[in-house]
C-alpha cells in the first residue's frame, strides 16, 4: 500500500527494519510495565511462514510495524504493533491496522484479537476508535492482571 508519504510493505519476520522496531516497542514496553516480560513473535519458530509481517515506511524511513498470525480457525491475532512516537498523530496506525486486517480478510479470518495494557492510552483509543471491543482475556494473557484484551469482527 503506498499513499502520498506513507508506504506499507510485507516483509520477513527477520527483515532488519522491522527488527529495530521491534526492539524499540520491547524498550517502550519494558520502560512502560516496568518488566523485561514481552510477548514478541520469535522469527525462527515452527509455523513462522503463517505470520505476516509489515513495515510502515514514512519516505522510505521505517515508522511503524505490526503482525497478524492465525490463532483459531476463523481469528487472527494482532502482534508487534508499534508506531514511533517521531510518526504518532499522523495516521500510520490506524492505516497500518487496516491494511494488517485487510489481510486477515484475505486469509479467511472473521475476526481479529489483539492484547494491549490500560496504561498505553494512545494504542486503547485507536483501537477503540476503529470498531475494536473489550473481550475476556484469552491465551497466554489469561492470567495478567495489567492485561487487556480486545477483538473486532473482520
Amino acid at each position: 500500500m503506498k499513499t502520498k508519504e506513507l508506504q506499507i510493505n510485507v516483509v520477513a519476520g527477520h527483515h532488519p527494519d522491522f527488527h529495530q522496531l521491534t526492539k524499540e516497542l520491547d524498550g517502550y514496553l519494558c520502560n512502560l510495565y516496568n518488566t523485561d516480560e514481552t510477548f514478541g513473535i520469535d522469527p525462527n519458530h515452527p509455523g513462522i511462514e503463517n505470520v505476516h509481517f509489515v513495515v510502515a515506511y514514512m519516505q522510505e524511513t521505517p515508522g511503524g510495524c505490526g503482525a497478524i498470525r492465525p490463532i483459531e480457525e476463523n481469528a487472527v491475532e494482532l502482534k508487534r504493533f508499534y508506531v514511533n512516537e517521531e510518526y504518532r498523530g499522523q495516521g500510520i496506525g490506524r492505516k497500518l491496522l487496516a491494511f494488517l486486517e485487510a489481510r486477515g480478510r484475505e486469509r479467511g479470518a472473521s475476526a481479529c484479537k489483539l492484547e494491549t495494557g490500560e496504561i498505553q492510552i494512545e494504542a486503547v483509543s485507536l483501537f477503540k476508535k476503529c470498531g475494536y471491543q473489550s473481550i475476556d482475556q484469552f491465551g497466554p494473557y489469561a492470567d495478567l492482571e495489567w492485561s487487556s484484551c480486545y477483538a473486532k469482527r473482520l
